[in-house]
């Protein structure tokens, strides 16, 4: 298939998510719940619950870094870490996976009561997991994940969709990267728990990669028809296998130099295929770029994990690139356009959302300087936090209303 012609069925493809009104996969759910909407689209309750925990859980970690003001129920390190891949991260993926599966399969996703237990285990989890840690919180947030894949596996399925199998794989492995986790800290497993989250941060870019790979691509291929890009099916397929054989070898504690030649060879793949997007053809649509610009920071991480592993950067530099870069910004970026394409609203952005972008790649950019530059450390950390907070923190004062089903963000009016 040409060039071209991809890009025409992406753009069908991603118009058809974007837009679609949603399905009322709630129909069949108890009456209760059909009186709101708030639990008859998976993006709700988890979008707005974890750009709710995101606005609150890194001042939480600055507070807990500078003075121990706050003290969770196990090391404030492993808090910090697990609950930004498992608790923020993951309560996005499933309310994108949810939504979007609807959509890609046509068939009915949990919705009314099942998605209100399942929002409230997420809930619980994170409750657990900073005010009594132990056996029964390990339990229930391992079963979160384990429960979204075993649904998603049965409705592709059903559907025989069979090229999105690959998204339950990664989301299998995420789930035993969490159960890995919770077995090192109850010293079941001889790894450091830092290790699993390391892990399950490198297949929630995976999760990023199969799902920006389509989207990205298409979404400004919708925006901007008729733009020169190129894009290459083997170039996909070889820097994600590039990538997860990086993150297969660092996970595993391969030699630092096979570590390193795998990360700044999918580093380099990765850029390739994302220049051949031709980014610039969409620089004046912010709903645009900063897929974009968040996708960067993909190969960015790569880099500065190939880097670190011939010990020239510190690792921080390239976890943190990865975790705030890559998957804050994409996160950003799509938990504004799902919210406003499913509840019917136009896919255009304001000065909230603008602002809100600027603030998260700012955020990623001082957070790895921080690392890079050791004067810098303290104020770069500091600076981070604030940039993050006050762009998860403008998402949900602006969509709190649309995502329980009240009205239209806050702020609608386009970019001058």
């Amino acid at each position: 298939m040409s060039g071209q012609a991809a890009d025409k069925l992406e753009a069908r493809r991603t118009t058809v998510f974007v837009t679609a009104p949603s399905i009322s996969a709630g129909s069949r759910a108890r009456p209760h719940f059909n009186r709101s909407q708030f639990f008859l689209d998976a993006f709700r309750p988890f979008y707005l619950g974890g750009a709710l925990f995101a606005a609150v859980a890194v001042p939480l970690w600055l507070g807990m870094w500078f003075h121990n003001y706050f003290t969770p129920s196990l090391p404030s390190l492993y808090w910090h870490a697990h609950e930004m891949v498992f608790g923020f991260a993951a309560a996005i993926i499933i309310g994108f996976l949810f939504t979007a599966a609807r959509n890609w399969t046509g068939l009915p996703l949990p919705a009314g009561l099942p998605l209100a237990l399942l929002a409230g285990l997420w809930l619980a989890a994170r409750v657990g997991m900073f005010f009594a840690y132990g056996p029964g919180t390990a339990v229930a947030d391992s079963l979160l994940l384990l429960i979204v894949a075993g649904v998603l596996a049965r409705k592709f399925i059903l559907a025989r969709s069979w090229c999105s199998m690959p998204m339950v794989v990664v989301l299998s492995l995420l789930a035993g990267a969490n159960i890995s986790f919770h077995a090192a800290a109850h010293n079941l497993i001889p790894i450091s728990p830092l290790q699993a989250i390391e892990a399950g941060l490198f297949m929630v870019v995976l999760i990023e990669m199969i799902v920006g790979g389509r989207v990205v691509p298409g979404f400004s291929a919708n925006a901007a028809p008729g733009a020169w890009r190129w894009r290459s099916t083997w170039l996909h397929r070889g820097s994600f296998a590039l990538a997860a054989a990086a993150f297969l070898a660092d996970s595993f504690h391969a030699p630092g130099f096979l570590t390193g030649i795998l990360a700044l060879l999918a580093g380099a793949a990765v850029a390739v295929q994302a220049i051949g997007w031709n980014p610039l053809a969409v620089r004046g649509n912010p709903m645009q770029w900063v897929l974009h610009a968040a996708y960067a920071w993909i190969p960015i991480g790569l880099i500065l994990l190939g880097l670190a592993s011939f010990g020239i950067v510190p690792r921080s530099a390239a976890i943190h690139g990865l975790a705030v870069g890559s998957m804050g910004g994409l996160i950003i970026g799509m938990i504004t356009r799902t919210a406003l394409g499913h509840s019917g609203r136009m896919v255009r952005a304001g000065r909230v959302e603008v602002g809100a972008f600027i603030l998260l790649l700012l955020a990623a950019a001082l957070r790895v300087a921080a690392s890079l530059i050791p004067p810098f450390y303290l104020a770069g950390m500091l600076a981070a936090g604030t940039a993050w907070t006050a762009a998860f923190t403008l998402y949900v004062v602006s969509y709190g209303p649309t995502l329980l089903g009240k009205g239209p963000p806050q702020t609608m009016s386009p970019c001058p």
